[in-house]
């Protein structure tokens, strides 16, 4: 479907029924990790009570909303509250604990692999062992550390290194420190995450990152935060007064341009499974870059809790059940070709 066709559809369609659903935004606290993170002060992730997590748990969430596997990752702040070796013994605590997840349970379960950023010399070793030892099925990579968004120029030797494996990324927003954002009584996870995601693929976009690395896959969290909706600004941002300004190191943008690096990101339907979102993510890109994500268990007081089965009801109101298949099925598996031969084989 082209994107002049992307409409909503005209009522609530029926789902698809069985357990047929590819999760590419869900999450994980191996023991050591949700320990250290409340070691660390880390009460509330995002303004979210830090959740417990288990693998029965995790198996009996999949079963009840008809998910067939979990890529799993760690939310953030990922391994950077902590502080060099400690960081990456973390990190490489939870890659190893997820390939034994995927392992014993291997149509269950896939996973993006964490890095010790912003340590780019320890996050290119760490992403060489668990995408080449390991087999994890991608990397997950936040928003911005310590206040430096990706894109920024210090991160290309871990560029360098990803593009040349294909790799899979998983862009997941970062909590703005304090200090750093107004002083609203909301958590962050309601806006300030998308916030923080569109700031992150911006940066990607305006330093030409997304150009130099054509081989890396990238996935923006939540729908892309308010990238959508703000895609015309950001394109014509090289026609304003901004491009006399632009760097002279840096490529200027053209709308074109922007236009087609933004259809390229993957976008996930975690907390945007509605109509104005996924009507939103159609007007920049293509269907077959819309991928099914979940959050759980972070949204697990957001999911449907009387009697439904569909975690992502609002989807209904846009994609039909053959949609709803590609969506949620097909588009993940063309991704991740190692949980494909497993969930397949």
């Amino acid at each position: 479907m082209s994107n002049a066709q992307a409409a909503p559809a005209r009522a609530q369609q029926p789902a698809p029924s069985g357990a047929y659903r590819i999760d590419l935004h869900a999450h994980f606290l191996p023991p050591d990790y949700r320990a250290a993170l409340l070691d660390h002060g880390h009460l509330t992730i995002g303004g979210y009570p830090t959740p417990e997590w288990s693998t029965e748990a995790a198996v009996a969430f999949m079963d009840y909303y008809g998910i067939q596997a979990q890529a799993l990752s760690v939310s953030d702040p990922g391994v950077s509250f902590l502080p060099g070796k400690e960081a990456s013994d973390m990190a490489r605590y939870c890659n190893t604990y997820a390939a034994g997840l995927f392992r014993s349970n291997p149509t269950r379960f896939g996973a993006f692999a964490v890095l010790p950023m912003p340590d780019i010399a320890a996050s290119i070793a760490e992403a060489s062992y668990a995408l080449d030892e390991l087999h994890l099925d991608g990397v997950i990579l936040l928003s911005a550390y310590d206040g430096v968004y990706l894109g920024d120029p210090r991160f290309e030797p871990l560029m360098i290194a990803l593009n040349q494996r294909n790799a899979y990324v998983f862009v997941h927003p970062a909590a703005i420190p304090d200090v750093a954002k107004p002083k609203l009584p909301l958590p962050d996870f309601l806006e300030e995450f998308t916030f923080d995601t569109t700031r992150a693929a911006t940066m990607m976009m305006v330093t030409g990152m997304t150009q130099r690395y054509p081989n890396i896959r990238f996935q923006l969290a939540h729908a892309g935060g308010v990238l959508p909706f703000l895609s015309h600004r950001v394109s014509v941002a090289s026609q304003t007064v901004l491009g006399q300004l632009w760097p002279q190191d840096l490529p200027k943008p053209s709308v074109l341009d922007m236009k087609n690096q933004i259809s390229r990101f993957y976008y996930d339907t975690a907390l945007s499974g509605s109509a104005a979102a996924m009507a939103g993510t159609l007007a920049v890109t293509n269907r077959d870059h819309i991928v099914f994500g979940s959050d759980w268990p972070f949204s697990a007081l957001t999911l449907p809790q009387s009697g439904s089965h569909d975690p992502a009801p609002g989807l209904s109101e846009i994609f039909d059940a053959d949609q709803r298949m590609e969506v949620e099925h097909h588009n993940p598996l063309r991704q991740l070709p190692r949980l494909a031969a497993a969930v397949n084989g």
